[in-house]
Order: structure tokens, then sequence, then C-alpha cells
């Protein structure tokens, strides 16, 4: 079992507290680019959370007033240019393994975004499962404006899912800013709250979750994921034998003690 409560990471600020790990990029300055480091430090650690025995749940931060601002122009963008074929492809690979890392850690991730988040910052909020903003966020998939196609990282297949596709169709061919307003009103954003209040509600949504059935929340985001690509018939009996796994879990057992007893459910995740 891997422990990740005491991690060091080089390339962005990480905590846990009460089971709750928050990561935050560090380059407020620049409103928190990504970098090749911090991509894949980022992977590296959402990978070792799909083991992690002492975090619950994930709050990807904002800093500074601002989520993160893509792929950061200098230390990625500029040396991108003239690379041959194999060697951007590594890099967009790399890239979609930190979205992959994210939505197969097993567990669920809050994106708490004010500011900016575009780009990759946009992919990074689209790849969480929960999403709080405050009024002042701005969201852009701003692919097409420096001449990438929009279907980067996931985002033809996720986000269509999580608004719709005439509207998905409209924000990737025009990258332009999806206003909070918009993001809350066509599901994107799950709430917004007030810049001083996004953090404090997204610990508590988080702790939330993290005092929940754990077991039953990590079968949970492993079923959003693989019904993707499954029929109804194969996603009802998918759901009937995930159901089955957590029948067996002390978890359902308290869960029933205590609604006998008239008292609240304490899980353990087992």
């Amino acid at each position: 079992m891997t422990l990740l409560a005491g991690l060091t990471p080089k390339h962005f600020l990480w905590h846990v507290n009460s089971r709750v790990a928050v990561i935050r990029l560090n380059r407020p300055d620049r409103k928190n680019p990504l970098t090749f480091d911090s991509y894949a430090e980022l992977t590296q650690t959402f990978r070792a959370l799909a083991t992690a025995g002492d975090v619950d749940v994930v709050v990807f931060a904002s800093n500074g007033g601002n989520f993160c601002s893509g792929g950061d122009v200098h230390d990625i963008i500029g040396p991108l240019i003239g690379k041959p074929m194999k060697d951007l492809l590594a890099f967009t690979r790399m890239t979609g393994d930190l979205v992959k890392a994210m939505i197969t850690c097993g567990k669920p991730i809050i994106a708490a975004v004010d500011g900016v988040a575009v780009g990759a910052g946009a992919i990074l909020a689209m790849a969480s499962d929960l999403r709080l903003a405050t009024p002042q966020a701005k969201c852009a998939f701003l692919f097409t404006r420096v001449g990438l196609a929009g279907c980067d990282m996931g985002a033809c297949a996720m986000l269509p899912r999580l608004i719709g596709q005439g509207r998905t169709a409209e924000l990737l061919y025009t990258g332009r800013t999806m206003t909070a307003a918009e993001g809350e009103r066509w599901g994107f954003w799950n709430a917004l709250h007030a810049p001083e209040t996004l953090e404090d509600e997204a610990m508590a949504l988080a702790r939330r979750l993290a005092d929940g059935p754990t077991f039953a929340h990590a079968m949970t985001k492993a079923q959003l994921v693989q019904e993707w690509a499954m029929g109804l018939e194969q996603a009802i009996e998918a759901e009937a034998q995930a159901q089955a796994i957590c029948m067996q879990t002390q978890d359902f057992e308290r869960a029933y003690q205590a609604f006998v007893a008239k008292e609240k459910p304490v899980f353990a995740g087992n």
C-alpha cells in the first residue's frame, strides 16, 4: 500500500489533511502554467494515488487567483516548434497520460477553479470528477487559437458528455471563453462560490466524500469510466457485479446497522 501524505513534489504544491490531498500548481506569477516536469510529476502522483492508502479524495486547487494557464509558452510551446513527428507524438501522448492517470486514480477529484483555466488547464478541470468555480472563472479550450485541433487530451470524448455536442463544438472550434455563468448553466461547473469561500467549499465537499464509503466511491469512479465503451445491457451487468462486490464490504453492513439503530453510519472504506 502506497503512502502519499509525506510526498514532497518539486513542481507543484501538495499537502494532505484528514485524508484529503490538496494539489496546486506553483507558478502564480505566470497564472500557473504546466511544464514538461510538472506534467510528468503530476502523472506519476495520480498513478501512485491508485494504491495510496492514506488519501481518499483530491482537491485540485487554484493558486494566486488562478487555476492553470495551460502549457507554458516558453517552456513547452517554443521548444516544440521544429521537432520531428516522433518527438511531437511522444509529447502529446505524455499530456494524455495525465488525463488517463486522473480518471483511473480511484479517488474522487474536485477542481476548485478561480481565475483562468485555459488550454490544458481547462482539461485538468474537465478531467476532474466534480468542478467548483468562482463567478470570475474563465475557462477556454483555446487550442484552435494556436493553430491546433480542438481534440486535445480527450476533449472531444469527455466534454460532450458534460455539456453536450453542440456546445462542445462551439467551444472547440472557436476557442472562446466559457463564462462561469454559462459553465454552471451547462453543467460544467457543479456550483459557483465566492473567491474567499471557494476552497473552503471544496474542502467541505472533499471531507464529506472522505467520510463516506470510499471503496464504493472508487467503484463508482471506475464504472463511470468503463461504461463509456459499453452497451446498455453490458453496463447493467457490470453495475450488478459492482454492487455485489460492494455488498460484501463492512461499510454496507455498517450502513444497515446504523439505519436500524437510527444513527448516522460511520464508514471505514472496507
